[in-house]
């Protein structure tokens, strides 16, 4: 083969191991190796000689045509060593030639070809008989290993035959023998026994020396032939046989399946609550929930596992799997939560928990300022009490709690959640101003809490003071004072002044004597929540009053539909406290949520039962709600109807304040000024300051926002501007329920006011062309006015309604008629009138109407 390139001639020479060439003097050598697919590769020496160049009267002399035969490689032939290719010489006409071989060269070279592909059909038979004996091996192997198995059976029925055979025979013999004495032989053989029936035993039967086979040498394809390639899986030459692993996990399924034996029914006491899902009845019973969803199918009933049952379908579905039912309620979680009993010598006389109560400004929280010697009205907006504080003094090395209620009407709530937790009621009242209104309602809250009452009579430095009166007027009610013949301690205090107050502390501290109060400190603390709030740092924040038992910092209680674990308890004065013993008031931080002011709490062993309560408490409250809000809502209809013969109409509001007692007086307040017609509607309450969330909440329902002693972020003042929401800020309750009550009065609708003008008598109907009937009228009573709104009557019968649209005196348009002249009147579009019908002449006025 020769190239007809320009440029220098080249000579291709093939060989396997040693490079077969013709040196020629002047010659250059280079080996090129070559690739090919499936790995083959081979190399080549290429020469390079110099051609020269002839003249044009010169004969070139035409190259010996010489056969180009390419031997295939053998494909595992390891390639030899690259020599360094020499430099090309200048470039010209290239031409590539072989070599002159020898005959003897050439024939060597045919018998290499020939033996090379003998070589090559023996490695194919070879293979071929490689692949069928593999075969015939593993189907040996499989044949081996299934009666080896059956082996196995066969032995492990012996042996557990035996087994039971000589367990029975142990049997009798402890039967007969009065003091059996089992051999440790015997015992170590039945263990054996045991074990060998184990699902170790039958592998170590099962483990039997196979006979080696003798090792063949491997080339590269056998080393290679067990590895999954990418070529060997797409050509799918081959069948890929089973793993070793899926034949072990195939033999232990088949020893299984020969030793599945049923296990003995274990009868369970199964607890039921009143509902249940399917999965958990099936996890008590112990038993596969699929077992349970084919006994519904049976009874033709689809369920799935996650579907709820009541407890009697429950009871009949353990029944049937054989279990005993003990039927709870999910009321029982909260069994032995209050009210544990103590034991007499377990108990310790504990202080008196003391509430302040009376009429707004009779001066309740300027007596206990006076008594802790702070200042606390000064701290109170428009010097009214918005909450219920709690404080603890001592008098002669005695604590005595006590708690301020607020006195004005808005605040019933607080005053009637005070009375609950006192053991002592000291109603203030002015000696100028006597027994008010509140002052009465403390007094009924107190007898029906049964709780003790001391009268403090205040202001007895002011000249009016008639603290004689005060006595007097109390007999009304029924607290008979002992300068009157009662029992009733009073004293005659001085807020201002600081009079009496000992005589104050001694009464309270006799009257505790004679309570004789007692708790039992080292039992679980359980009490109540006498106020609740959100503290922008440090999270829910509630004043409890501990009413039995040592309250400490890492107990975890329940408070309402919140737990928590106590984080840390801080007194009055805002320090830190290692425990509360009975009778303190505390402040508890580590709440989840902000409790309802008067929720008891108690003390938990753990967080499951902790989380337990609070879950069950906080579902039946939105389950109430629901049933509430499903009560007043009813169906579409229903409302439509109602809001068509009702009117009512509904001003909704977000409210939230500082503290949990302020959001109720609130509402409360609320509540009373709502009518038939309008009502406020409290879309939602809470305690904190103003949300994001909120401002969206009052967007989606119209709402106004009001914020008590609270205010509102950044991020929700912009959104409040952005979507034209007013939030408005108070700080005392009257001018808030004030704003409130002049806000509804607008959706009130107008008074229809209707004053009697007077009376005419039709004497004549004349029928005018344009204009139409026109009666001619007499005013026999009053007087009728132009616009004004006229009835027809006829027999003493309205048989029609409206304005007139003329009224003429002759023909002048007047403006009134007075009684006793004749006029002329037609109608707006109607025109049935007679003669001897009465036209009724009336004004209509509209009148703002206010709650």
């Amino acid at each position: 083969m020769s190239d007809t390139k320009t440029g220098d001639d080249k000579t291709l020479s093939v060989n396997k191991k040693k490079t077969l060439t013709l040196k020629r003097p002047g010659m250059e050598q280079g080996t090129v190796r070559q690739s090919f697919s499936h790995g083959r590769s081979k190399s080549v020496v290429v020469e390079t000689k110099k051609r020269k160049f002839a003249r044009p009267d010169e004969r070139p002399e035409a190259p010996a045509p010489v056969a180009v035969t390419k031997p295939k490689p053998r494909p595992a032939a390891p390639p030899p060593a690259a020599e360094t290719p020499r430099p090309r010489p200048q470039q010209g006409r290239m031409g590539v030639v072989l070599n002159e071989l020898s005959t003897d060269e050439m024939e060597a070279r045919r018998r290499a070809l020939q033996d090379s592909k003998v070589r090559e059909a023996e490695e194919r038979q070879r293979a071929a008989e490689d692949a069928k004996r593999r075969a015939e091996e593993e189907e040996r192997r499989r044949l081996e290993r299934e009666e080896s198995a059956r082996r196995q059976a066969e032995e492990e029925a012996r042996l557990k035959a035996e087994a039971e055979a000589r367990s029975r025979a142990e049997e009798e013999a402890r039967r007969r023998a009065p003091k059996p004495e089992a051999p440790a032989a015997e015992e170590a053989e039945s263990d054996a026994g045991e074990r060998g029936r184990g699902p170790a035993g039958p592998r170590r039967t099962a483990a039997r020396p196979e006979a080696a086979r003798p090792a063949k040498p491997r080339g590269e394809a056998e080393r290679r032939r067990g590895k999954l390639t990418l070529n060997s899986a797409l050509s799918g030459d081959e069948a890929r046989g089973r793993s070793l692993s899926s034949m072990r996990r195939r033999q232990e399924k088949f020893k299984r399946a020969q030793h599945q034996e049923p296990r003995e029914k274990i009868a369970r006491e199964v607890v039921l609550p009143e509902t249940i899902t399917v999965q958990e009845l099936a996890q008590r019973m112990a038993e596969r929930s699929v077992e349970v969803i084919k006994y519904f199918m049976k009874q033709g009933q689809m369920m799935k596992p996650g579907d709820v049952i009541d407890a009697d379908t429950a009871e009949l579905v353990a029944a049937e799997f054989g279990h005993s039912v003990k039927r709870v309620a999910e009321s029982d979680v909260e069994e032995g939560l209050f009210d544990v009993a103590d034991s007499a010598e377990d108990l310790r006389p504990r202080p008196p928990v003391v509430t302040i109560m009376g009429h707004v400004d009779h001066g309740k929280t300027s007596l206990l300022d006076a008594i802790r010697r702070t200042n606390v009205v000064s701290g109170e907006a428009g010097g009214i009490t918005q909450h219920i504080g709690a404080y603890q003094v001592e008098k002669d090395g005695q604590p005595i709690t006590f708690i301020d209620t607020p006195g004005h009407a808005a605040f019933t709530a607080m005053r009637a959640r005070g009375a609950e937790v006192t053991d002592v009621a000291v109603l203030v009242v002015a000696a100028d101003d006597s027994v008010m209104p509140q002052t009465i309602e403390s007094i009924n809250h107190a007898k029906a809490a049964g709780v003790p009452i001391i009268v403090a009579i205040n202001k007895v430095d002011k000249p009016e003071a008639d603290a004689q009166k005060v006595r007097t007027e109390l007999l009304q009610h029924e607290v008979f004072v002992e300068s009157m013949g009662g029992e009733v301690q009073d004293v005659e205090v001085s807020a201002t002044k600081g009079t009496n107050l000992d005589r104050l502390l001694e009464a309270i501290l006799l009257q505790a004597e004679i309570l004789e109060l007692k708790a039992n400190p080292e039992r679980s603390a359980e009490g109540v929540v006498v106020e609740a709030k959100l503290d922008r740092g440090r999270g829910p924040v509630a004043t409890v009053l501990v009413q039995a038992g040592t309250l400490r910092p890492g107990d975890i209680l329940v408070a309402g539909n919140e737990w928590g674990r106590v984080r840390a308890l801080v007194d009055e004065r805002g320090e830190q406290v290692k425990e509360a013993p009975p009778s303190t008031p505390v402040e508890i931080l580590g709440l989840q949520g902000t409790p309802q002011a008067g929720d008891r709490f108690a003390v938990v062993e753990n967080e499951a039962r902790a989380r337990e309560i609070s879950e069950y408490r906080q579902r039946k409250a939105r389950e109430k709600a629901v049933a509430r809000q499903a009560g007043q809502r009813g169906s579409l209809e229903q409302m439509m109807s109602q809001l068509q013969s009702s009117g009512l109409k509904e001003f909704p509001l977000i409210i939230k304040g500082d503290v949990q007692g302020s959001i109720e007086a609130i509402a409360n307040a609320l509540e009373k000024i709502s009518t038939d017609e309008v009502r406020a509607r409290i879309v939602h309450s809470g305690a904190g300051a103003i949300t994001e969330s909120d401002v969206s909440l009052a967007e989606t329902s119209e709402a106004a926002i009001i914020g008590f002693n609270v205010r509102a972020n950044k991020q929700a003042r912009t959104a409040a501007v952005q979507a034209g929401i007013e939030i408005r800020y108070y700080n005392i309750i009257y001018d808030l329920v004030d704003d409130i009550k002049a806000a509804m009065s607008g959706l009130l609708s107008p008074e229809r006011r209707e004053t009697f003008l007077g009376n005419a008598e039709i004497l004549e109907v004349f029928n005018i062309t344009k204009v139409g009937k026109v009666a001619g009228c007499r005013v026999t009573e009053g007087k009728v006015e132009r616009g004004a709104g006229v009835r027809l009557i006829r027999d003493n019968v309205v048989i029609h309604e409206g304005k007139l649209k003329t009224l003429k005196r002759f023909k002048d348009e007047v403006a009134e008629v007075p009684a006793g002249q004749e006029c002329g009147m037609a109608f707006e579009s109607y025109e049935d009138i007679r003669a001897g019908d009465v036209i009724e002449a009336f004004r209509v006025e509209h009148v703002t109407r206010t709650l």
